[in-house]
């Protein structure tokens, strides 16, 4: 079975979250592709996050009418910081998909040149193959890849085969200009947010007053 995993903060989830997600299942034709919202993100002790069930609850409403998306509530049922390790670990369990199970794990190219920062991060690299989103000005992937230990070989010009026996693959999706701190400042300044984001959580944000501080 292959399935995808998209993590996040989703604070909230938007359309760019959810195309990427589903342009990557269809591309490498996977059962389902998970967004699993973050209990305490690591990398973002410094501001106030919402919390964890109102995030979640969000994903859930985005993702209710399609195929392909659903949403796992693992980080937020284990509690304290969330480290992909442990969730990678834990998904490959037999208490969810097991170890024959393979995992695409979806990770934007900026958050990717930050991996040597992540907990256990060369232990990522045995759970899941990496599909990195590309961005207009980030090269030199292949240069990390082999500074942190991992590269075998270049199989194709964007698949590199690692040591592991998991892949790295570098894809293109339709580019949306749409982050999550854009929709809380356009929030906080009682502008508009529609069209950025799912019309239920648009109005689960304004009705549970987010971001307005």
């Amino acid at each position: 079975m292959k399935i995808g995993i998209l993590g996040g903060t989703f604070d909230p989830v938007h359309f760019g979250h959810l195309r990427t997600a589903e342009e990557i299942g269809e591309f490498f034709e996977l059962k389902r592709v998970y967004l699993i919202p973050s209990n305490k993100p690591p990398h973002k002790k410094d501001r106030v996050v919402t919390p964890f069930q109102d995030r979640f609850y969000m994903v859930k409403c985005a993702v209710e009418d399609s195929d392909i998306l659903d949403v796992l509530d693992i980080e937020g049922k284990r509690g304290g910081y969330s480290y992909t390790i442990d969730t990678l670990k834990e998904l490959c369990s037999d208490r969810y998909f097991g170890k024959d199970t393979d995992i695409y794990f979806i990770i934007g190219i900026d958050a990717f040149m930050e991996i040597e920062t992540w907990k256990e991060y060369k232990e990522l690299f045995r759970y899941a193959n990496f599909v990195i989103v590309k961005r207009f000005g980030y090269n030199n992937i292949e240069k990390l890849i082999k500074k942190i230990g991992l590269f075998w070989k270049q199989k194709e010009k964007n698949i590199i085969e690692l040591k592991t026996g998991k892949s790295v693959y570098i894809v293109n999706v339709t580019y949306m200009d749409i982050s999550s701190t854009q929709i809380r400042e356009l929030v906080k300044k009682g502008k508009s947010i529609s069209f950025l984001l799912p019309e239920k959580v648009k109005e689960y944000i304004l009705k549970k007053g987010f971001y307005k501080r």
